[in-house]
Formats: C-alpha cells, structure tokens, sequence
C-alpha cells in the first residue's frame, strides 16, 4: 500500500508530523500536493475535504489515506501508523501513554500558535501585533518553560530508562518531540537558548531522532518544507523578547 498525505505544500505545521512519521518508518507515501502541478496544490488538499463521496469527512488537514480509509487528526493519524509501522509500543498500557503524550504536544503546538494568532486565523499578524505580544510574553514567561519542563520529566523518568520518551525504542512521540524542538528553535530562538540548559534529556532526544539513518536524509532535503511565516511556527523577533 502507498499512503497518501494531503497537506498544504508550503508550510511545515502539522503535516509534518505524519511526514517524519512516514519518513521514519520507510514507508511509501505520496505527499500529494507537493507533488501537483503549482496551480493544482491546494485543490489538491480541498478536493478530499470536499469529497462526498465518503462519510469519513475530514475537518482539516493533514489527512491521510490508508487504502479506503481516511483518517484526519494529527495524533490519531500517527497512532495508526504508530501501531502499523512500530512506531508505538506493543502493550497497550504504553500505547495509550504515547497517545497521551501526543495530545498534549497537540496543545502545546495550539499554544504555540497561538502567540502569534492570539485572537484566531481570521485576522492577519498585523492586525493583533498587541494582543501577540502580550500572548507571546505569557508564553516564553510560563506556558513555555511549562511543557518543557513537563517532557524533560517524561524522558527522564521512562521506565525503561531508554532515552527515549516512550517504551523501550522510537515512537510517534520522540518524532514529533524533535519537530517541536526544531521548531521552537527557529520561532524563539533567544527564549530557547535560555530555556535549553535545563532540558539535557530533551536535547539528546532530538539529537538522536535528527541522526537516525531513516532520517538523516530527509532532513536535509527539498522534501522537508522549511519554516516560514506562515506556518504554526514563526520567527517574529519582537515575541521573542
């Protein structure tokens, strides 16, 4: 089977968590709109949202499609190929801990969005620089430090003592950990810098993650999308204080 990804094909967000995901596990998978012709990519992505055809109606990107399922959701997205491509644990005590784990970086990654979008989507940066920076403020002062403490505590104290996040090997988890480092990195840069000393666990996670075979290569390829912004992380200096 070939999954298919739709997403949009010039953002990173939460399309890339399948990505690293699909990319870790080898599996075959076409990023559809990234492979459209320009004038296609994003109807690409809305013909699936749009298909009546099935009553599994998507709300929102990323969406896969698994032989005749689709499945949307990021983390319900990657328990499924957590649980097909040994990116999960095999108990089911451990499962529902990773599943656990990857809600919460869904909240964290809504959060993050948040300091630059702090009064919704519909409204461009420009239009709520205020209220962002203020968002942002309470963001790098105690939401921030908060979650990173949090996963610091989660590889730490795996009872494995595996140095990764979850069981005994790599998971869904640990992939989109790296993803959340990599992105703070480049959307707060000076707040990372200071926040970073008190995560060793965090930082060899990534490290490692970053040098796996599987993804060495991809990492440094055209394939991954780069941060810009318009994307969930963002480099705006004036938030990042």
């Amino acid at each position: 089977m070939i999954y298919e990804l739709y997403y949009w094909p010039d953002i990173p967000g939460r399309g890339e968590f399948v990505r690293l995901a699909l990319e870790a596990a080898q599996a075959p998978y076409r990023d559809v709109a990234r492979e459209a012709p320009d004038a296609d990519r994003f109807d690409a992505v809305l013909d699936v949202l749009e298909d009546e055809a099935t009553p599994e109606l998507p709300f929102a990107p990323p969406v896969l499609r698994a032989g005749d399922r689709l499945i949307a959701q990021t983390p319900l997205i990657l328990r499924y190929l957590g649980e097909h491509h040994g990116l999960a644990p095999a108990d089911e005590r451990r499962r529902l801990w990773a599943d656990q784990c990857q809600l919460t970086i869904a909240d964290w990654l809504v959060e993050n969005h948040d300091t630059h979008h702090p009064l919704g989507p519909s409204l461009y940066y420009g239009e709520q620089k205020a209220e962002a920076a203020r968002r942002a403020g309470l963001y790098r002062a105690e939401r921030l430090p908060r979650f990173l403490k949090y996963f610091e505590a989660v590889v730490a104290r795996n009872p494995a003592a595996s140095g990764w996040a979850v069981g005994e090997g790599l998971s869904h988890v640990d992939l989109s950990l790296l993803q959340m480092m990599t992105g703070l990195r480049y959307a707060f840069p000076r707040a990372m810098q200071r926040l970073e000393p008190d995560c060793p666990h965090l930082r060899s996670l990534h490290d490692r993650v970053a040098a796996l075979p599987a993804l060495r290569d991809y990492l440094a390829s055209d394939r991954r999308p780069p941060f810009t912004e318009e994307g969930i992380f963002r480099h705006y200096p004036e938030l990042d204080g």
